[in-house]
Formats: C-alpha cells, sequence, structure tokens
C-alpha cells in the first residue's frame, strides 16, 4: 500500500489531484466547524433574544455588512488584482497591503458617514428607544473596525495558500463568539450585547492574523503612490457599484424595515442564519480557488475551461442544498424554534436566493481577481431594470413575494456577469 501511495504522489497526475484533496480536506473540516460554531451561536442569540430585540439584531448585522462593503469599495479585489502578480515578492506584497489598508482607514469615515444615520432611522422606525439606538451604534463600532482590515490580511496568506494557519485562526474567533455570547446573552438578552460579543473576538483574531500575514509580506511599509493609483482604478470601476449592491444585496431586509413587522423582520433574519451555512462553500472559494485564478495565466483557452469547471460545480452543488431543503423543511426549521415552524415554503426560496447568490458572488470573485470590473454604468441600470420589473410582477407586501424577489435579482446579476466575464476572456491573449 505504501509502495502504491508512494507512486500515485510521484506521478504529477495524481500528485495534484492529492493535493487538491489535501487542501480541501482542510479547508472543509475547519470550515465545517466554524460554520457549525457559528450556526450555534446564531441559533442560541434567535432563542435566546426576544423577538423585537432579534429583529433589531437583524437590522444592525446587514447594516454592518453594508457598512463593510462601503469601506472596501473594491480595495480588496485591487489587492488581490494586484498581489497575484507579484505574490513571491516579500517587500512589494507588504507594499501593497499597507496601501489597501491605508485607503480602507479613508474610506472608512465615509461609510460611517453615510450608514450610521440610515441605522439610526431603521431602527427608530421599528420603535427603538434612544438609549436602545445609542447602545446598539456604539457595539457595532468594534465589530466594523475589525471588519476594515481582516479581508485585507487574509488575502496574502491565501495567495501563498497558508491555509492551516488562516484556518485555525478563523475556527479560534468562532469558539470565542460562541462562549462569549452564550455567556453573556443568557443573562442580558440585549442586541447591543449580543454585538459586542461577536465584536470582541474578531478583534484578538485580527491580532493573531496579523502574526500571520507579516510571515509572507514586510511589516511597516509605506503607502505606495503607483500602487494606490492602480488600485482606485480598480475603486473607481468598482465603488459606484458597490454603494448599489450595499443597498440591494440587502433588499429584504430594507424592505421589511420599512414596510414591515419586528416580526417579519425576525422570521427574515432567522431563514438567513440556516442559509449562513452556505458560507463555508464562499470560505473554502474564496480560499482556494479565487487566488488560484488570480495566478493564472493570461491564458484564453485556459481561462474559459477553468471557468466552465468551476461554474458547473457550483451549480450541481446549489442542486443538490436545495434538494436537501426541500426534502427536510420541518427539520430544519426546528432549529430555529416555535415561533418559525409554519416558513416551510419560505425556507426553500431563502436557501435558493442564497445558493444563486453564492454563484453570482463567486463568478464575480473569479472576475475581479483578474482586474476585470464590469463598468457601473452597464451593471446599476440592468440591476435597477431587474428590481422593477420584480417588483412590479411579484407581491412584495409578503414575505414569500420578497424572497422570489431575491430569487429574481440574483438570476439576472448572475447572467450578466457570465456574460462579461466571457467578453473580457475572449480578449485575453493565447
Amino acid at each position: 500500500m505504501k509502495e502504491l501511495i508512494h507512486k500515485l504522489n510521484n506521478n504529477p497526475k495524481y500528485s495534484r489531484l492529492f493535493q487538491w484533496g489535501k487542501m480541501i480536506s482542510i479547508t472543509g473540516s475547519a470550515q465545517m466547524v466554524v460554520q457549525a460554531t457559528g450556526l450555534l451561536t446564531g441559533i442560541l442569540i434567535i432563542r435566546m433574544l426576544p423577538t423585537k430585540e432579534y429583529a433589531y439584531y437583524t437590522i444592525a448585522n446587514t447594516m454592518l455588512a453594508t457598512m463593510t462593503l462601503l469601506a472596501d469599495g473594491g480595495i480588496s479585489s485591487g489587492v488581490m488584482a494586484k498581489g497575484g502578480k507579484i505574490w513571491k515578492d516579500k517587500k512589494q506584497l507588504g507594499q501593497v497591503l499597507a496601501t489597501g489598508l491605508d485607503l480602507r482607514k479613508k474610506f472608512a469615515v465615509f461609510s460611517l458617514i453615510i450608514a450610521v444615520p440610515i441605522l439610526i432611522y431603521l431602527l427608530n422606525h421599528q420603535g427603538a428607544s434612544l438609549w436602545t439606538i445609542v447602545f446598539i451604534v456604539a457595539a457595532l463600532i468594534p465589530s466594523f473596525f475589525a471588519a476594515l482590515s481582516d479581508s485585507l490580511l487574509e488575502i496574502i496568506p491565501r495567495l501563498h495558500q497558508d491555509i492551516k494557519m488562516l484556518q485555525g485562526n478563523q475556527l479560534l474567533v468562532s469558539v470565542l463568539r460562541l462562549i462569549l455570547s452564550v455567556a453573556s446573552v443568557v443573562f442580558f438578552p440585549f442586541t447591543f450585547v449580543a454585538l459586542i460579543a461577536n465584536g470582541i473576538p474578531r478583534m484578538y483574531g485580527n491580532s493573531r492574523l496579523k502574526i500571520i500575514t507579516y510571515q509572507f509580506a514586510e511589516k511597516e511599509m509605506a503607502p505606495d503612490p503607483q500602487i494606490r493609483a492602480d488600485i482606485l482604478k480598480i475603486v473607481k470601476r468598482t465603488l459606484p457599484g458597490a454603494i448599489y449592491y450595499s443597498l440591494s444585496g440587502q433588499i429584504t431586509i430594507w424592505l421589511m424595515s420599512v414596510m414591515g413587522t419586528t416580526s417579519s423582520i425576525a422570521q427574515v433574519g432567522a431563514l438567513g442564519r440556516l442559509s449562513m451555512v452556505l458560507t463555508i462553500f464562499t470560505v473554502m472559494f474564496s480560499t482556494l480557488i479565487t487566488p488560484r485564478f488570480a495566478r493564472f495565466e493570461d491564458d484564453r483557452k485556459l481561462l474559459i475551461s477553468n471557468f466552465l469547471k468551476i461554474f458547473c460545480g457550483l451549480v450541481i452543488l446549489c442542486f443538490f442544498i436545495v434538494g436537501i431543503v426541500y426534502a427536510f423543511p420541518n427539520q430544519l426549521l426546528w432549529i430555529l424554534g416555535k415561533g418559525y415552524g409554519n416558513l416551510s415554503t419560505a425556507l426553500v426560496l431563502s436557501v435558493t436566493g442564497s445558493c444563486l447568490s453564492l454563484i453570482s458572488g463567486s463568478v464575480f470573485t473569479l472576475s475581479t481577481s483578474r482586474g476585470w470590473i464590469i463598468n457601473p454604468l452597464f451593471t446599476i441600470p440592468l440591476n435597477v431594470l431587474a428590481l422593477v420589473l420584480g417588483i412590479l410582477f411579484l407581491d412584495i407586501s409578503t414575505l414569500n413575494g420578497i424572497l422570489l424577489l431575491n430569487i429574481f435579482m440574483a438570476a439576472a446579476q448572475i447572467a450578466m456577469l457570465i456574460v462579461f466575464f466571457f467578453i473580457k476572456a475572449l480578449k485575453s491573449n493565447n
């Protein structure tokens, strides 16, 4: 047996297969634990927080995602695209990272100015008291500042495929979040307590992530003007779309926050918690697939053939996931508690929309990893058109109607991104 394994390892074809199997097993097993821990944390929060407090928690988390997206504005795509070309040069990689972090700090101010007033309005609209709003906004800040750097810091070890250390850090953060959430929310069932319990472990994880990252990049490098200009070229094409997607990407919560009740917001948030299991595939994709795709040579045939393999794999995966949910909706809803047991159809629609978003996001990151950014003058009007058509033909006053709108918009997004990818790939050199 040992002799057979040795021969297979020396065979280039099988050696590569074994390498991929090892990488997938490390990433997959770690992410299964990370996401299981995250799901358990989310379920406990759903069960421990009163419905009104969980509605506030859903709004706050949605706004955190929006703030993070606005603060990025395409910077991470620029760092990935730039870093993929010089990933073996420790000094240049340090300059790219330092420039990206410097830009993100500046963008954070813009994000706060835009997002905080909206958060205050939505919380007030749902009946939150003044002190509740103040505590929630203050508690959201630690998580926001942690999010400013962690997605950029993770790019460097991903480019070098140092998966083990990266996954270990994510696992530690998720376990600490679970422990802190249970220890605090049980005794203090308030939204701001749950947000603080989420932010502190993330800040600690960032301190460890810096140690991992600076093994591959020079530390304390000054931002480089030329690198900044290169990244900003991508940002200028990405930022308008980021602003749009920060709104449209959470269209369910926005519409429910304005038109719905705290109960309907809590239902959407609870269903979203089950769909968060898909994050395991998003993380595996961004850890294993995207960095390798960024490192490919500018070869038309190579890029298209690998894209088709990746896309078909994603479609098969999503069909399997939706099939499981369709077959066992009641068992899955039991996890959320008695208050959500009548949402079988909504669960299937929610997971379907999340699967389509997984495909859309994956296709988008493949393009941006090559530095290909679709012009927002095309994307925004097309997406607005899809949104308007969806609102005209669907009953968005109901939960199922809102979820169908999500599915329609995600499908339109996938079609647009595929067309764009092939246009850019066909222009690549042979």
